[in-house]
C-alpha cells in the first residue's frame, strides 16, 4: 500500500492501516527519539506521544514529500517539546561543563558501533546534542535551529562546535583507554 491510501485509510480510522503505519516507522522512529532523550524510557514516551500527535494530525500531511520524512519532523518536534517541558534543555551550557579543544579528528571513531555514538550522544549536555542532532543528523540548517530554539544561529553554531569537541574529547578518553 503506498503512503498516501496509508494514510488516508489512518484517516478513516482503519485499526489495521493504523498499526501498519507504526510498525512500519517506529523502529526509525525510536532511533530519533533516543538521540535527544537521556535513556531508552524517556524516548519510549517521546515515541507514544509523537504517534499520538502523528495519528490526530493524519489529515494535515499533504503528500508533499515523504511520509516518514513527515513523521520524523513531529518526531524531533516532540522531542523538543519535552525537552522544553521538562526544564531540560539548555541550549547555553557553560564552556566549563566540558572541556573545549579544537584538534583532528580521532581514529576512535572508526572503531565505535552504532550504539556506542549513541550512547555517547545520550550523554552530552542537553544543548549540544540537541543543537548536534539537529544540525549534523536531521539537516537542519543553524537558522531554522535557532528559530525553533529561540536561540540566535551564531548561539546554534556555537553549540554545535561545542558538541564536537566534546564528542572528540570523549572519542580521545576511549582511545587512551584502549
Amino acid at each position: 500500500m503506498d503512503e498516501i491510501t496509508l494514510a488516508n485509510k489512518c484517516i478513516e480510522g482503519d485499526p489495521r492501516a493504523q498499526r501498519e503505519l507504526f510498525e512500519m516507522y517506529a523502529p526509525k522512529m525510536m532511533g530519533v527519539c533516543l538521540r535527544y532523550m537521556k535513556d531508552q524510557a524517556q524516548a519510549e514516551d517521546v515515541l507514544q506521544d509523537g504517534f499520538v500527535k502523528v495519528f490526530t494530525k493524519l489529515d494535515k500531511y499533504t503528500g508533499n514529500g515523504s511520509l516518514e520524512g513527515w513523521v520524523r519532523r513531529i518526531m524531533v518536534n516532540t522531542s523538543l517539546d519535552h525537552l522544553r517541558k521538562t526544564s531540560k534543555f539548555n541550549a547555553n551550557v557553560s564552556m566549563d561543563d566540558v572541556s573545549y579543544k579544537v584538534g583532528s579528528d580521532s581514529d576512535a571513531l572508526e572503531d565505535l558501533i552504532e550504539e556506542d555514538l549513541l550512547k555517547l550522544i545520550q550523554e552530552m549536555p542537553d544543548g549540544y546534542k540537541t543543537v548536534f542532532n539537529m544540525f549534523a543528523i536531521e539537516g537542519y540548517s543553524h537558522k531554522e535551529i535557532g528559530d525553533k530554539l529561540g536561540i540566535s544561529e551564531n548561539t546554534s553554531k556555537s553549540q554545535y562546535s561545542r558538541a564536537k569537541s566534546y564528542l572528540r574529547t570523549k572519542l580521545e578518553e576511549l582511545e587512551i583507554g584502549r
